[in-house]
C-alpha cells in the first residue's frame, strides 16, 4: 500500500528523527523541511496529504507559512506545534484554519492521534455510522407497526431522519439502501394509522394530536402571553429533515427550547392545511363561515389570498386583543426589505412571516422543473435547501431578531414526499391538478393506492356536488390520467410533491427559540 505523503517542517528537524521513524512505520512517508520556505517547495513537489508545521522557526514565521500554504491549497490539513501557550497565537493559528494544534514537547503517539483524528476521521466515522445503525436497523423494524400512537410515530419519526442525515455522511452506500428500505415500510405502516385514525381525529371520536387548525390554539398561544415579542415564521414545505439541516446554521443565534412535531390535515397542501393554521377552522368550516374569503379547488383566483384576515379573526376568537403584523414573502427584494425595516416590527406583541421558500427557488410556474433539476433525490434537495437558506434575506432576519432579544417560533404548513410510482385516476374536466389528491364527482381510481373520503363532510371537506369525493395518494405514489400515460409518468415522476399520506407531508416541524 502506498504510504501517506506528510510534510514536516521544524528548524531542529533533525532531533525529530525518532517521531520520524515511528511515523514511517505505521505508514507514513515523511518529507523533511528545515524552513517555512523549504517547505513551501516540498508542498508543491509532492502534494502532501498533510502537513506538520512548527509554529517558531527563524525567517518565514510558523504562522507565516501556514498563511503561504492556505494560498496553495486551502484545503491542504496542517498541524501546529508550538513551545507557546499563548491565546493569541493559538486564536491567529485557529483563524487560519488549521487542522489541529500541539504544544511541544510532543511524543510520537501524540502526532499519530492527531494524524488519525484528521485523515481516517471520514472513514472511521462512517464505519462507526454504519455499526450503529445495524445495532438499531432491528428495533425500528420491530417498532414499525400501525399500533403506534401519534407520539411514538413522532419518535420513530425523528429517529429515522436522524439516520438518513448520519448515513448521508457515510462511504457505505449498501447502509443507505437498507435505510430507504424501512422508511419504505414506515411509509407504509403510516399509511394504514392514518386511514385507520384521520376522520376519528377530526370528529373528535378519537384524541387527536396537534393538527393545522390546533397548532394556533395549542401551541402558539402559550408563547404569545409572555413578556417578549415573538416572531413566527412560517416556512412553507419545509420537512423535519431540512429543518434539522439549517438548524445547524440557526444554532450560532438561538438555542432551542422545544422541538415537536405537529399533524398537517388533509390534504396536505397549502390552500388547506396554511388556511387551516391561521383561522384555527378546517376548510368545511372557512367556507361556511367565511364564504367571501375561502375558494374552492375550482374557483379562479388565489387560494391563500387571505390568511391575514383568518389569523385576525382566530385571535379575537380566542380573545387575544394585541398587536401583530403579517408578512408575506414571495421572492428576494421582498426578503430583503423585511430584513432591512426589521425594526419597524418591534413595536408588535407578534409578528408572523410567511416564507414561500419554493418561490425563493424560483418562479412560480416554473419551481417543479428547477427543482426536478438541481435536487432529483432527498439529498440533493436537503443541500438545496441549506444552501438557498444561507443566501437567503430570511437567514439575515433570523440573525437580526436574535439581536433583538425576540422569542422566535419555526414552523410549516406541510411537508413534500419524493414521488416515485404513479397510480391511474379517470376524472372529468373539473378535477383539480394536484398529483397527491384528487377532488370531483366523477373519480375512477384503485381503492387500494388510496385513502378515500366519499363524504367530504366526514372530513370537514368542502363538498363541491352531491357526489364529490376526495382521494389522497399514498406513500410515494403520484396520479397520472391513463392519455398520454408514459410521458406524463416520466415528466413527474423523482420530483417533490405535496397534498397526500406520507410521515414527509404531514409529520412537521414546530420549533420554540430563544436567542443566546
Amino acid at each position: 500500500m502506498d504510504k501517506i505523503q506528510l510534510v514536516w517542517a521544524d528548524d531542529e528537524i533533525e532531533l525529530l528523527q525518532p517521531h520520524i521513524l515511528f511515523l514511517n512505520e505505521k505508514g507514513y512517508q515523511v518529507h523533511k523541511a528545515k524552513s517555512g520556505d523549504e517547505a513551501i517547495e516540498l508542498i508543491r513537489e509532492k502534494q502532501p496529504e498533510v502537513v506538520i508545521l512548527d509554529e517558531n522557526m527563524p525567517g518565514l514565521s510558523g504562522l507565516d507559512t501556514l498563511s503561504q500554504i492556505k494560498g496553495l491549497n486551502v484545503s491542504l490539513p496542517v498541524i501546529m506545534i508550538t513551545k507557546s501557550e499563548e491565546e493569541s497565537i493559538m486564536e491567529d493559528a485557529i483563524g487560519s484554519k488549521i487542522a489541529d494544534y500541539l504544544i511541544k514537547p510532543v511524543n510520537p503517539n501524540q502526532i499519530l492521534l492527531s494524524l488519525k483524528k484528521i485523515l481516517e476521521n471520514k472513514r472511521l466515522i462512517s464505519e462507526k455510522t454504519t455499526n450503529d445503525y445495524r445495532k438499531e436497523f432491528s428495533q425500528i423494524g420491530l417498532s414499525i407497526s400501525d399500533q403506534l400512537t401519534f407520539s411514538e410515530w413522532c419518535e420513530l419519526y425523528k429517529k429515522i431522519i436522524y439516520w438518513e442525515l448520519e448515513i448521508e455522511k457515510s462511504t457505505d452506500k449498501s447502509m443507505n439502501e437498507i435505510l430507504k428500505m424501512q422508511k419504505s415500510e414506515a411509509n407504509t405502516q403510516w399509511f394504514r394509522f392514518v386511514e385507520k385514525n384521520y376522520l376519528g381525529w377530526v370528529n373528535g371520536k378519537i384524541q387527536p394530536p396537534t393538527m393545522s387548525h390546533t397548532v394556533f390554539k395549542n401551541k402558539i398561544i402559550p408563547e404569545i402571553t409572555k413578556d417578549e415579542n415573538t416572531f413566527l415564521v412560517v416556512i412553507d414545505n419545509l420537512r423535519f429533515d431540512q429543518w434539522k439541516v439549517i438548524q445547524t446554521r440557526i444554532h450560532d443565534f438561538f438555542k432551542i427550547d422545544t422541538e415537536e412535531i405537529y399533524c398537517s390535515i388533509l390534504p396536505s397542501a397549502t390552500q388547506y392545511a396554511r388556511n387551516a393554521f391561521f383561522s384555527g377552522l378546517m376548510p368545511s368550516e372557512m367556507e361556511k363561515r367565511f364564504p367571501n374569503l375561502w375558494l374552492n379547488d375550482e374557483d379562479e383566483g388565489g387560494k391563500n389570498m387571505n390568511e391575514e384576515e383568518f389569523l385576525r379573526e382566530q385571535l379575537k376568537r380566542l380573545g387575544k386583543d394585541i398587536k401583530f403584523s403579517y408578512n408575506k414573502i414571495t421572492n428576494f427584494n421582498a426578503g430583503k426589505k423585511l430584513s432591512e425595516g426589521l425594526a419597524n416590527l418591534m413595536q408588535n406583541k407578534l409578528n408572523v412571516i410567511v416564507y414561500n421558500f419554493v418561490d425563493m427557488l424560483s418562479h412560480a410556474r416554473t419551481d417543479m422543473e428547477v427543482i426536478r433539476e438541481l435536487a432529483d433525490d432527498e439529498p440533493a434537495y436537503r443541500s438545496l435547501t441549506l444552501s438557498w437558506f444561507e443566501h437567503s434575506p430570511l437567514f439575515e432576519i433570523i440573525r437580526q431578531i436574535s439581536e433583538k432579544k425576540a422569542r422566535l417560533i419555526i414552523t410549516t404548513d406541510h411537508g413534500t414526499v419524493h414521488v416515485h410510482e404513479p397510480t391511474k385516476v379517470v376524472g372529468d374536466k373539473n378535477v383539480n391538478t394536484n398529483l397527491r389528491y384528487k377532488t370531483g364527482k366523477t373519480l375512477d381510481y384503485n381503492k387500494k393506492e388510496v385513502f378515500e373520503v366519499k363524504n367530504p363532510s366526514d372530513a370537514f371537506l368542502p363538498k363541491q356536488h352531491v357526489s364529490s369525493a376526495y382521494i389522497f395518494a399514498k406513500e410515494d405514489k403520484f396520479f397520472a390520467y391513463p392519455n398520454n400515460f408514459n410521458h406524463y409518468v416520466n415528466y413527474y415522476r423523482n420530483t417533490f410533491q405535496h397534498g397526500g399520506v406520507s410521515l414527509e407531508e404531514m409529520l412537521i416541524p414546530f420549533i420554540t427559540l430563544t436567542p443566546r
